[in-house]
């Protein structure tokens, strides 16, 4: 029952950032976005996720790499479109 509960909240937590990944992809709009925030929100996540591995925790495992995929992917967007706008300017 605990690690059932430990795989509802990793759904549920990994699900909330589909509409931001869905969005940025789309749009390629970040400017909302904060870097820092991100940047720190990522190695959080890869800190989870090692966590993870050495407890042996499978929902933690699994929260965390398809957060990290997703949390990754709007920061790799952050970087690749808000750096590029600043050079056109």
């Amino acid at each position: 029952m605990i690690e059932f509960l430990g795989y509802i909240a990793a759904f549920l937590t990994t699900v909330s950032f589909i509409p931001q990944a869905v969005h940025t992809i789309r749009t390629k709009d970040t400017s909302g976005i904060s870097l820092l925030m991100y940047v720190v929100f990522v190695l959080g996540i890869a800190t989870w996720l090692v966590y993870g591995f050495l407890i042996q925790s499978n929902p933690i495992i699994a929260a965390n790499v398809v957060t990290l995929l997703l949390s990754g992917t709007i920061l790799f967007y952050k970087l690749k479109f808000d750096h590029s706008k600043s050079n056109k300017e």
